[in-house]
């Protein structure tokens, strides 16, 4: 391919077309389940309850530190599949191109994502790209759908309990800041790396637990937002004590400046698991034992005669997190 940008003949179906998918998505997705030349593909589930999952990422700039969109894209389909109980077996892939985007960006995208990928082991076995015309879209958009089984615990928001114990896997707010600053708006700057990964192996620990009730990853809206649907899920209130919860200096350093709460920003690579609370400190010490969640931390518990999300201050003090309204960042995934 000698072209440098993408114009709208590599969406027509012709030999541009042809060329954008060998020489990029062939070539960095390759897999003996991926037939690029057909309509549909077989996929092989195994003996358990199949879970699918669909997502769409649409993140500014579409490369920050620690990640891109390719990547982003992989790990939160595999987050979601992961946090309900399943082993990820199978993606798809929906690129839509902005004409003028460059070939070395998309190149750049698509290996990150087989990278990614590959990393796993989930296969992208089916996909599809579509361009739009200049400034019809932010240079990149990618929609995956991700296809996993489910052998162990069935996680749901009923199974919570009063008493349960509440725990994170790692810091709050990386991705959101990462991405803001590699904005580089209100003249900050700063080496923030983004969360962005896979909690497979988070995930997998926690399944040992037969105290495991729930777990979610606290993306968009964060981890307010998660303890929030727990609260109008169950009608049982959520207590959280500010002193354990994991936040970078320089996350709430960004954040006091600019008046954003890192309980509300979005994580990428970040589990929130609820579990009998005889369990709790077991899991705590199995998170900690990996690298990826070496700064886990329980941070509260349920409350069925609490009727909000409530967190206890460094001071004492009492603050009541309400459900997000307003975006607290323009969109970072």
């Amino acid at each position: 391919m000698q072209d440098t940008h993408i114009s709208l003949a590599h969406g027509n179906g012709g030999r541009y077309m042809r060329e954008l998918i060998d020489e990029i998505f062939a070539r960095y997705l390759a897999n003996p389940d991926l037939d690029v030349t057909a309509d549909a593909v077989p996929i092989e589930i195994d003996e358990g309850e199949v879970l699918f999952t669909t997502d769409g990422f649409t993140v500014q700039p579409l490369e920050f530190p620690g990640g891109n969109i390719g990547s982003l894209a992989v790990h939160g389909t595999v987050n979601d599949l992961a946090v309900a109980g399943a082993v990820p077996k199978y993606l798809s892939l929906n690129a839509f191109i902005e004409e003028g985007l460059e070939i070395d960006l998309l190149q750049r995208v698509i290996r990150s994502l087989a990278d990614a990928a590959a990393q796993i082991g989930v296969k992208v076995v089916a996909g599809d790209t579509k361009v739009l015309r200049r400034g019809e879209g932010g240079g990149l958009y990618l929609a995956t759908t991700g296809v996993g089984i489910r052998r162990g615990h069935r996680l749901t928001l009923g199974n919570i309990q009063h008493g349960d114990a509440i725990l994170v896997s790692g810091p709050v707010g990386d991705h959101g800041i990462a991405v803001m600053l590699a904005r580089e708006q209100f003249g900050l700057r700063g080496d923030i790396q983004s969360d962005a990964g896979s909690v497979l192996n988070l995930t997998t620990r926690a399944l040992q637990y037969s105290g495991l009730r729930f777990m979610r990853d606290p993306t968009r809206g964060g981890l307010a937002t998660v303890c929030t649907e727990m609260r109008r899920a169950t009608g049982m209130g959520v207590l959280l004590k500010q002193t354990a919860l994991p936040v970078r200096d320089p996350v709430q350093s960004v954040c006091d400046m600019l008046g954003y709460d890192p309980l509300y920003l979005a994580c990428e690579g970040r589990v929130v698991a609820v579990i009998d609370p005889t369990q709790a400190n077991d899991l705590l010490a199995d998170w900690r034992a990996l690298e990826e969640g070496k700064d886990a931390r329980l941070i509260g518990r349920i409350d069925a005669q609490a009727q909000h999300v409530v967190l206890e201050t460094e001071i004492g003090g009492e603050r009541i997190l309400e459900e997000l309204e307003d975006d607290p960042l323009p969109r970072i995934c």
